[in-house]
């Protein structure tokens, strides 16, 4: 499942880009993962953890930045893991692309997504609603680490990325999901009052 998602940073273009060619920090930034292992060559070991209400999801893999380009203003990275529990693999395939707007950044995210095992049977909609939440989310703790680096502020003492709250998710997930529905359902009626 292809899954895009778009957010602007309040830095400028070559700031942006810089902290996105350092991989350790912008892993730092998406609640939830943990790299374990710099392999060398752009590839690491590591892990996601979400949780959404009581389920907690746990993946362990690798990740490999397959192209750097410094020219566009681009980065794709290929990552690949299978549940902790044994229960499902995951593997994504994600673009990131950055443009200038002003004086700020604008970020575009492309994930293609496969899921397969328990995972998968939230279906496309949450998966595709709980992804937005941990973009949102990874955008104010990027703003957050390059404003401290900016301020001469060892970044890694602001409070770390931990694993996506279950609670916060299930809620914003849950106000998208009927924010959806809603638009689908009752937007498009439009009564005849003449």
């Amino acid at each position: 499942m292809l899954i895009t998602n778009e957010f602007n940073v309040e830095q400028p273009l070559d700031t942006v880009w810089d902290f996105f060619k350092d991989i350790p920090q912008v892993a730092k930034c998406l609640p939830g993962t943990e790299l374990t292992e710099d392999l060398g060559d752009d590839k690491y070991k590591g892990g996601v953890a979400i949780r959404m209400g009581p389920i907690k999801l746990e993946f362990a893999g690798d990740a490999a930045v397959t192209e750097r380009d410094e020219a566009a203003r681009r980065i794709v990275v290929d990552a690949d893991g299978a549940e902790v529990k044994g229960r499902g693999q995951a593997s994504m395939l994600l673009s990131a692309s950055l443009s200038p707007v002003g004086k700020a950044t604008a970020v575009k995210m492309d994930m293609d997504l496969l899921i397969s095992g328990a995972a998968a049977q939230y279906g496309r909609g949450m998966i595709s609603d709980v992804t937005s939440v941990l973009i949102q989310q990874f955008a104010v703790n990027m703003q957050s680490r390059i404003a401290a680096q900016q301020r001469g502020e060892d970044p890694d003492q602001i409070e770390e990325a931990k694993a996506a709250s279950g609670v916060a998710i299930a809620v914003q997930a849950m106000r998208m999901a009927l924010t959806r529905v809603f638009r689908r359902f009752f937007l498009p009626y439009q009564p005849n009052l003449t």
